[in-house]
């Protein structure tokens, strides 16, 4: 993947200079895509690649640990944020083994993001799970 392209399998690609500033920051606010809440304003996340499965989107009271497989998605594109304050509008599942799941609090659809509770400052925002206005 090119450095300066993000691919949304909704979306197509994006140039990702018109989403990270020169010191890897978001330039646009960050969005609920179903509801349009703000989730963050520009410049609270740092831009960060790391391999994490989010669960397919949906209902929160749908999103907990189940027999057998899970759908989803592999992600690799997010915004990193160290500070659980830093959201204008998020809110958590219960846990799920070690991991809670970023989803938005106002329509509860999710996840939008990941947070394992072994590390207490880092909260992912998957690209491909949100608008940018």
């Amino acid at each position: 993947m090119d450095n300066q392209e993000h691919c949304s399998p909704s979306e197509g690609c994006v140039d990702r200079s018109t989403l990270v500033s020169g010191v890897g920051k978001n330039i646009k606010s960050i969005l609920c895509q179903r509801c349009g809440s703000k989730v963050l304003c520009p410049g609270m996340a740092v831009f960060a690649e790391k391999e994490l499965f989010l669960p397919s989107m949906r209902k929160k009271t749908t999103i907990t640990q189940s027999e057998g497989s899970v759908d989803g998605d592999t992600l690799t594109t997010h915004w990193l944020v160290d500070d659980m304050y830093t959201f204008e509008n998020v809110g958590f599942t219960k846990d799920v083994g070690r991991i809670k799941y970023l989803i938005c609090a106002d329509c509860e659809i999710g996840p939008i993001g990941w947070h394992c509770l072994d590390d207490k400052k880092s909260f992912y925002v998957a690209l491909e799970r949100v608008n940018h206005a």
